[in-house]
């Protein structure tokens, strides 16, 4: 008897299935980040230019952009185990592709691939831990998976890094080929489709499986063209590039006209009627605010480090890294307690503890040390222990089993455009917050103001007894103190983000107590 053949998982399968199931999460997730950082080395070796090479990232996240909220479907209509080892399979090769890749057309083809295929990964493990694990279980098993999609984003940067600069950039990609066998073959050994997911794809088989290509369209014209607008947007000064609006208003069109076929047709490829479950639309509202500030924070804290303290690349990385272990150490603890108390207490104490420390980020001076910037990680990894798991066991209660692959499908999607849209927004706040708090900082900054003519001077006389003259002294001390008012700048719109994203988090505890507690959820 396989695992998945048990109405309840054993316990002693349950730390076999889990972390199986959970690491093929996990290295998908982790290829969203792992290629950042070497993508200066593959521009080089591939004759491309930066901007050229960054659609090595934009490619992967808009292919799995598309394919992500529709995998729900496929699961059901090809039938799971069969389209999750496919998608396993698939993703090693593309990966292989990616790593043997010639030129950067290729590379940039089948990056996309790579998307394309690993988006299902996600969503179906989440899926069969749901239905593997009954719910006063499911707690330790979604600490699992917990721990691989919040984990990789944060180690991606690190670990590409090191791969990058101790070996060769091809090798980001091709780690994941003996993987994804290994993976594979384990997955044909201990999982199995649940009755209720035999039974529904028979009868879609003998009614005729009907495939909703208008649909499809919309959501590859929707997805597709919001991603690129979120990653590119920034870099062409969003709307007034020609290309930027394009893309946003094909997105606009897409996205509405998708909701609107999908809410009509009798066979949907996403089930979004499921969004009238109040629980299960809160969960979908607070775990796409979750990727926001996880993923916008993990971007923003290296930034800060390298743009204003002078750390390497692998330096930064190891930042947050402390925050992954922590987040490994607590959310096994979280998922015995689920179950236990009340998750939106749990949900609550998150949010809290998570606000305090991005409250205290934003604080953050010069003097900043590494163990002050890691220590506030750990603090903030602590708060975001207690979010993911809550969150998603109280989205899967109160909808019937059967709805476990598109339940699965829209609250990953829900976290995955979190994300990507709080990577963006803060992207474009901290270059708005730039100009504004420079405009602010040069008002003061006239031969007018006694500090700057005190500072001027003493800079002057510095530089002339190391050996200047007093013209060219001068200019080198103007040129200092314009140094530290772009450095200052740059600071306060770093500290600035820290504490929106503070707020946005202590704003959101209100409304967890809008969502029935487990025991009592309806649909």
């Amino acid at each position: 008897m396989t695992v998945s053949d048990a109405p309840i998982a054993p316990l002693a399968a349950s730390f076999v299935l889990a972390p199986v199931v959970a690491l093929a999460a996990f290295m998908e997730v982790l290829d969203l980040s792992i290629a950042n950082v070497a993508l200066q080395n593959i521009a080089g070796e591939l004759g491309a230019s930066a901007d050229e090479a960054t659609w090595i990232l934009t490619s992967y996240l808009a292919t799995n952009a598309i394919v992500l909220p529709m995998s729900g479907w496929l699961a059901t209509v090809l039938g799971r185990k069969r389209y999750y080892v496919g998608c396993i399979l698939g993703f090693g090769a593309s990966s292989l592709l990616c790593g043997l890749a010639p030129s950067l057309a290729i590379l940039v083809l089948s990056r996309a691939l790579q998307g394309l295929i690993g988006g299902g990964l996600q969503p179906v493990s989440q899926a069969i831990l749901a239905d593997s694990f009954p719910p006063a279980r499911r707690g330790m098993a979604f600490a699992f998976y917990g721990m691989a999609v919040v984990v990789a984003p944060a180690i991606g940067p690190t670990l590409g890094g090191w791969i990058t600069d101790n070996f060769d950039w091809r090798w980001v990609f091709l780690i994941n080929v003996p993987v994804s066998i290994a993976l594979s073959l384990l997955i044909g050994q201990l999982i199995k489709d649940p009755p209720h997911l035999i039974a529904e794809r028979l009868r879609l088989s003998a009614s005729g499986v009907r495939i909703d290509y208008v649909g499809f369209a919309l959501l590859a014209l929707g997805f597709g063209f919001l991603q690129i607008v979120l990653d590119r947007g920034q870099q062409q000064d969003w709307f007034a590039s020609h290309f930027i609006l394009a893309a946003a208003l094909l997105s606009a069109f897409g996205l509405i006209s998708f909701v609107v076929w999908e809410l009509r047709s009798e066979y949907p490829i996403v089930d979004l009627r499921l969004l009238a479950n109040r629980n299960f639309a809160l969960s979908n509202a607070l775990m796409f605010m979750l990727g926001f500030v996880l993923l916008g924070s993990t971007a923003a804290l290296p930034q800060f480090t390298q743009r204003l303290l002078g750390y390497t690349a692998m330096e930064a990385g190891m930042v947050i890294s402390p925050g992954g272990l922590a987040l490994i150490l607590v959310m096994p603890l979280v998922g015995r307690m689920t179950g236990r108390i009340d998750a939106r207490l749990m949900i609550a104490f998150g949010l809290a503890v998570a606000a305090w420390s991005l409250y205290h980020m934003s604080r953050f001076d010069f003097s900043v040390d590494y163990w002050s910037i890691a220590d506030a990680r750990v603090v903030q990894a602590v708060g975001l222990g207690f979010l993911f798991i809550p969150i998603t066991t109280l989205a899967y209660v109160g909808l019937p089993p059967e709805k476990s692959n598109s339940a699965s499908a829209l609250i990953n999607v829900s976290r995955n455009i979190g994300g990507s849209i709080g990577i963006s927004f803060l992207t474009t706040m901290l270059q708005r917050h730039v100009q504004a708090h420079q405009t602010a900082l040069v008002a003061h900054v006239t031969p007018e103001n006694p500090t700057y003519r005190a500072l001027a001077a003493g800079l002057q006389e510095h530089f002339m007894e190391a050996g200047s003259s007093g013209q060219s002294a001068l200019h080198q001390a103007q040129a200092t103190i314009a140094d530290t008012v772009a450095k200052q700048a740059l600071t306060l719109s770093f500290l600035d983000n820290f504490l929106l994203l503070a707020v946005i988090f202590a704003s959101l505890i209100p409304f967890v107590f809008l969502m029935r507690p487990e025991s009592g959820a309806q649909s």
